[in-house]
């Protein structure tokens, strides 16, 4: 997939189908010339619906469609007969998708499960046709209801990854390496700052025949919160994580300072991502020794749950696992 192949937010304009007008009809045959009114109601506008779908891990294919429109209903027929309602349109979008109004900012749906569906706008409702009007006073009502315009609206559609272990760090932090290593997932790598321009997503396979998911994210950086960097590209994906993996190398000039940088970040574009288990991966331990290491290890704090890891070497991935499984509770 090439680089530019994974969108994760789009706008567009959508505008439900407008109700079908109710109608106004007078029941006509041999034996009954003048009949009573039997006049159908309009059918509804068409809804405009999301729909999860677990094979679809982008919204590219929505990218180019900036206009959504639904169908409108019909208009109601003679002997009570109801128009036909609009086509609806159903925009198939992945797991963790969000929709917004442009205009507001409000969240107005998400969808998180395979077929779950969400009307994003409803189609307007149906007129009622003459038969409704008919009273002992107004036998012959020569009139119905129009039907009741559909809506229109910008939207935002944003894609927030799902997944169960979300990687945390600066550029150049080895997070595309471990994941390469971890799963089968083939991330671009390379010994430069922003290697990673979106989201990857990985299996990985645990004891037992049992995996769960791990999201390699592109790096932070501080002043992220503010749109610096990627921004608020890399920490909108970090809300759907279930345990944090914070990963700083063992050649960083402050390794608490920089945990503090990342835990900064998170904390002020959204407090509550604090409250994920999180741990902490000393990554590039092939660049140490073990007295370094030792050392290193000594002066970190005691409340964190701290694993030294390298993805090249290979070395304490099965003790990586083992911890991220205990956080993530699956059992």
């Amino acid at each position: 997939m090439a680089d530019d192949n994974f969108i994760d937010f789009i706008k567009i304009c959508c505008r439900s189908g407008h109700g079908g007008a109710g109608s106004v009809h007078f029941h006509r045959d041999r034996r009954n010339p003048k009949g009573g009114p039997d006049g159908g109601d309009g059918g509804r506008g068409g809804h405009i619906i999301l729909r999860g779908d677990r094979n679809k891990w982008t919204l590219l294919h929505l990218r180019y469609r900036k206009h959504v429109l639904a169908g409108d209903g019909g208009v109601g027929g003679a002997s009570h007969s109801t128009g036909a309602n609009g086509a609806d349109v159903v925009l198939e979008v992945p797991l963790g998708t969000v929709a917004k109004d442009a205009e507001t900012g409000a969240l107005e749906c998400e969808i998180l499960k395979h077929g779950e569906e969400k009307i994003l706008l409803e189609g307007g409702k149906g007129g009622l046709g003459n038969a409704h009007f008919k009273s002992a006073t107004r036998q012959t009502p020569r009139y119905a209801q129009p039907g009741i315009a559909g809506q229109e609206s910008w939207k935002i559609l944003e894609l927030k990854v799902l997944a169960d272990v979300g990687l945390v760090g600066f550029p150049n932090a080895g997070k595309s390496t471990l994941l390469s290593v971890l799963s089968a997932a083939k991330p671009k790598i390379g010994a430069y700052p922003f290697t990673t321009l979106k989201p990857n997503l990985g299996i990985v396979s645990y004891r037992d025949e049992r995996s769960f998911v791990m999201a390699d994210i592109p790096g932070i950086i501080e002043g992220a919160h503010e749109g610096k960097g990627l921004g608020l590209r890399f920490l909108r994906h970090i809300e759907r994580n279930a345990v944090l993996l914070f990963m700083i190398p063992a050649d960083t000039d402050n390794i608490q300072s920089a945990y503090q940088t990342l835990e900064g970040e998170l904390h002020a574009y959204n407090p509550e991502l604090l409250d994920k288990p999180r741990v902490v991966a000393i990554t590039k331990c092939d660049l140490i020794d073990e007295e370094l290491r030792k050392l290193i290890q000594a002066d970190l704090p005691d409340d964190w749950k701290v694993i030294f890891i390298s993805a090249i070497a290979q070395t304490g991935l099965t003790e990586l696992k083992d911890l991220l499984w205990d956080q993530l509770d699956l059992d």
